[in-house]
């Protein structure tokens, strides 16, 4: 069975100042997450078109991060191994798919849809009587949740964190009940891995891993709005353009070093036995 979670993650923002914030967070994130040979490489980055959503953007990312996986996972993956990111972004609405060549049998699927409100909608993305049956659903605090230590910046942290331009923040608790504005990005994901004796164990791994990065992410949007704030479309393409340029420059640069660093590491984890 697909294990499906629903994360609903509330911003002090309008779904109108989240769409330029998200840009510039994904744009900004990958670089500072892209050292070493791995991060997000940006393969396709284009405009397209759905005959329900309208006009969209379409992106596809190579994301390498062998060496950070857990040495279960380094034992049964190749020395370059990087997962796909296809995603179709019909703003308020999108579509993101994961994959891996490699694994076959991998495969998230994440639909997202953006609404001005506390994350009080049920069935914002219209789900079926069978998937609500399976369906979690699991509320991230951005102020009072935590992230792992190796993430966490005072300077990020919501709870201290209060803007210049919006005068918006630090959020206290219960915000999302008393500060207007404020904005739900509801996240449906299926993750699925059907390998038998790793089900279970890489499905909760790759829901425990979105989670931690929708968190991460969300709070450094907000904790970057005074240097988005005021930006058109326009400025945050261009923006997200150069990032991009600046990331894969970073992983083209050094991926050899890194890819036969974590061959090694795999092969150090079969050798060992340990994949638990």
């Amino acid at each position: 069975m697909v294990l499906t979670k629903e994360y609903r993650v509330c911003m002090p923002l309008t779904v109108e100042e989240y769409k330029i914030g998200q840009l510039y967070m994904i744009a900004r994130h990958s670089l500072e997450q892209s050292e070493e040979g791995e991060g997000v490489e940006v393969v396709e980055n284009k405009p397209c078109e759905d005959p329900v959503h309208g006009k969209g953007q379409y992106t596809e990312k190579h994301i390498h991060l062998s060496s950070r996986l857990p040495y279960w996972i380094q034992a049964i993956c190749p020395r370059v191994f990087y997962v796909i990111e296809k995603s179709w972004n019909y703003y308020p609405y999108t579509l993101t798919e994961y994959t891996c060549s490699f694994i076959p049998k991998l495969n998230v699927l994440i639909k997202t849809k953006y609404e001005d409100n506390n994350g009080s909608t049920e069935n914002c993305l219209d789900l079926s009587e069978e998937e609500l049956k399976v369906r979690t659903v699991d509320h991230l605090d951005i102020a009072f949740d935590e992230v792992s230590a190796k993430h966490y910046k005072k300077e990020e942290d919501p709870k201290f964190y209060k803007s210049e331009k919006t005068n918006r923040g630090p959020l206290i608790e219960g915000w999302r009940e008393t500060d207007r504005p404020i904005m739900c990005s509801y996240k449906v994901v299926h993750a699925s891995f059907e390998v038998w004796g790793l089900q279970t164990k890489v499905e909760d791994f790759i829901q425990r891993g979105i989670r931690e990065i929708l968190l991460l992410g969300h709070r450094q949007a907000f904790a970057w709005v005074d240097e988005w704030h005021g930006m058109t479309l326009e400025d945050v393409r261009a923006y997200e353009r150069q990032k991009q340029a600046e990331t894969n420059d970073k992983i083209h640069n050094a991926s050899g070093g890194a890819n036969e660093a974590a061959g090694d590491a795999a092969s150090q984890a079969i050798e060992g036995g340990d994949i638990d």
